[in-house]
């Protein structure tokens, strides 16, 4: 992984869920880190992070904090990335951006390191400054349709999501496990009460009548995959479980697949765990996924009334692969370039 260099990291948004988890994910993969520079709003100065055994402080962002920084991991929020990745850019600092600021802009590289790992670098072989992670939902969908995409060619995607609370990060999580210890809020977290229920409702509703997380979907997912033809059709559910989103696909290919063949190549590709013996009651679950980087594949099965057609279902940990592993993924791709 290393050309025997540390590196100067920064997180901003560090002490939240997915920034915090960030840091985990640097110290489990041995990321060579010189020294961690943990960042976040004003109501969070002084907090502690804890790294490979040493705390460090956090900081506000500024422009001097910047300086000297190689790779900056940001997980703060679109507002807080818009004013703060051009500065870090600008002080020399490869940005890792994890919100929705940048993944739609034409300039800025939308990658999954198992899709297209090739956006990462400019025409003459530099990284980007700023690189987009994509939305969690669109990550763990991209693995798999990857290969799948490669050889037999999709035509349509029918997707329904069922994702965790943490996907709305610590408010999120707090906001089930206060409702299901029997407080009641003025306002939901969720729109609705989360507890004991599933919401079709994930961010604000569009013009069209889909979601703007359903829409993330469509346009992410094209821009990953280079293919604008690409037919998406997303409903998106949030439902009362603490991590690990599952998405059931529904695939229609251009062409005949054997299914033997298909599932070897699901195996065998980057990033997947096949997990499929309807038999011995093995299948994806979000528990199961807890706490793992892989995207995880099972009920895999041909549509009963279209051969062409595919029925998958797919889960994978949204705070990890779906957020902070596929960031930290994508500076491993960066080591030896900087």
């Amino acid at each position: 992984m290393s050309n025997n260099r540390a590196y100067r990291v920064a997180i901003l948004g560090a002490t939240g869920l997915v920034g915090r988890t960030m840091a985990t994910i640097l110290e489990e993969r041995g990321f060579p880190v010189s020294e961690l520079i943990p960042l976040a709003s004003e109501r969070s100065r002084g907090q502690e992070v804890i790294f490979n055994g040493k705390p460090y402080v956090t900081q506000v962002p500024s422009r001097e904090v910047f300086k000297g920084v190689d790779i900056a991991l940001f997980s703060a929020g679109a507002s807080a990335s818009r004013e703060w990745a051009p500065v870090a850019a600008a002080e020399g600092a490869v940005v890792i951006d994890n919100s929705s600021a940048f993944r739609m802009d034409p300039d800025v590289p939308l990658v999954v390191p198992e899709v297209n790992p090739e956006a990462l670098f400019d025409k003459d072989g530099q990284p980007e400054k700023i690189i987009a992670n994509p939305n969690c939902s669109t990550i763990q969908m991209v693995v798999a349709l990857k290969p799948l995409h490669d050889r037999y060619r999709i035509r349509r995607v029918v997707v329904s999501t069922y994702q965790s609370v943490t996907g709305k990060g610590k408010a999120g999580r707090d906001a089930l496990e206060d409702e299901l210890s029997g407080k009641i809020p003025e306002k939901f977290t969720h729109v609705h009460q989360i507890a004991y229920n599933a919401v079709p409702h994930i961010d604000i509703f569009l013009d069209n009548g889909y979601t703007k997380e359903e829409m993330k979907m469509v346009n992410e997912t094209r821009k990953i995959m280079g293919d604008e033809g690409l037919s998406i059709s997303p409903t998106t559910v949030r439902i009362p479980v603490y991590g690990g989103h599952g998405e059931s696909l529904n695939v229609e290919f251009e062409e005949d697949f054997d299914i033997d063949e298909l599932r070897s190549l699901l195996t065998s590709s980057p990033g997947i765990i096949v997990q499929d013996d309807p038999g011995s009651n093995l299948y994806p679950m979000p528990l199961s996924s807890y706490e793992k980087d892989e995207v995880f594949i099972g009920r895999i099965r041909r549509d009963y009334w279209n051969p062409r057609t595919l029925n998958l279902w797919i889960v994978a940990d949204n705070l990890r692969k779906g957020a902070a592993t596929n960031a930290v993924q994508i500076a491993e791709r960066l080591l030896g370039r900087l």
